[in-house]
């Protein structure tokens, strides 16, 4: 998908991929930089390192090394995005901390984490060795934002559960933004579009995805809905198939028409019970045609859906007593 045919990037006026993702917003290089001193030791490395690993770099202005390590050290922790802060004390200035934690040689860089030390190394060392003591410390790089994305992902279903298809859509498209080929992100944002009545387009943002997006689960699900979707509308008038079986209960034919319409009404309950109903009076119809269809609903539900939870337990009912 191009640039500017990216069917999620501004469908749905307030429904736009452009909330920023996660709480906190983003930090202009050099805000994970600063110096300390004797007096506020305690504040800028002590109680920060109980939100996320501080690395303290002890150096002096004569110290040939430190020059060379200060420029290094601070690209790697300004590119960490905030997994690590750095602070600076000037030794000269402020000698009584390096010699509390028996600093003999500099640069030393020691990493505090919970409010006490952690890890640490001496000596201008290379960009490489300062990214593995930063994983080692704060652990691997996207460890983090992954447990965030998880956790955004699951709020955004929260509110499309909810009926709040604009907020939904809002913290999907953020994900899009940090992880642009979540397959999941992507489904809710279609399965928003699908809320909003906007069919088309939600096929069209599931069209010529790359392979692994296309093979999503998730994805997979919104296109079978989406089927079942444009399959619901060929059948005919609700009311009239309601009709129909008042008058015969055991047409089959009409029953099933009405699971698949009361399906993409979102009645998932009912859908489900009008299938049963036609298993338990013919499992032959359609060569177990109530069953198959109702699998084809548990796989557009999910696993952990209630109607699915509810219809399976009434399925295995039937099956094995």
């Amino acid at each position: 998908m191009s640039g500017n045919d990216n069917p999620y990037s501004n469908s749905f006026g307030q429904m736009s991929a452009t909330a920023s993702y996660g709480a906190a917003p983003e930090q202009a290089a050099g805000s994970y930089i600063k110096d300390t001193t004797t007096a506020t030791f305690a504040k800028d490395v002590l109680e920060e390192s109980r939100n996320q690993p501080v690395l303290v770099d002890f150096w002096a202005p004569w110290c040939g090394p430190c020059k060379q390590l200060t420029p290094v050290i601070e690209k790697v922790v300004n590119e960490s995005q905030g997994r690590v802060k750095l602070v600076k004390m000037n030794i000269d200035d402020h000698p009584s901390i390096a010699g509390q934690l028996g600093i003999q040689s500099i640069p030393a860089v020691i990493a505090f984490v919970g409010g006490r030390p952690a890890d640490g190394f001496m000596g201008a060392v290379p960009e490489s060795q300062i990214r593995e003591f930063i994983d080692r410390v704060a652990g691997p790089a996207g460890a983090d934002q992954a447990a965030e994305i998880e956790a955004v992902l699951k709020e955004a279903d929260e509110l499309l559960a909810s009926g709040d298809v604009n907020g939904a859509a809002q913290l999907y498209g953020a994900v899009m933004q940090a992880d642009p080929e979540n397959g999941k992100a992507l489904a809710g944002m279609a399965e928003c579009m699908i809320a909003a009545n906007q069919h088309e387009r939600a096929r069209e943002a599931l069209t010529d995805l790359p392979e692994d997006m296309a093979k999503d689960g998730s994805v997979l699900a919104v296109l079978k809905k989406l089927e079942q979707i444009e399959e619901a509308r060929k059948l005919g008038d609700p009311v009239a198939l309601e009709h129909e079986l008042a008058r015969n209960p055991d047409d089959h034919e009409a029953r099933v028409k009405l699971a698949k319409i009361r399906n993409v009404e979102g009645k998932r309950d009912e859908a489900a019970d009008h299938l049963l109903y036609v298993m338990r009076k013919d499992r032959t119809f359609d060569d177990d045609g109530a069953r198959r269809q109702l699998l084809q609903f548990f796989d557009v539900w999910g696993f952990k859906d209630p109607a699915t939870v509810a219809a399976r337990r009434k399925l295995s009912a039937m099956l094995f007593s």
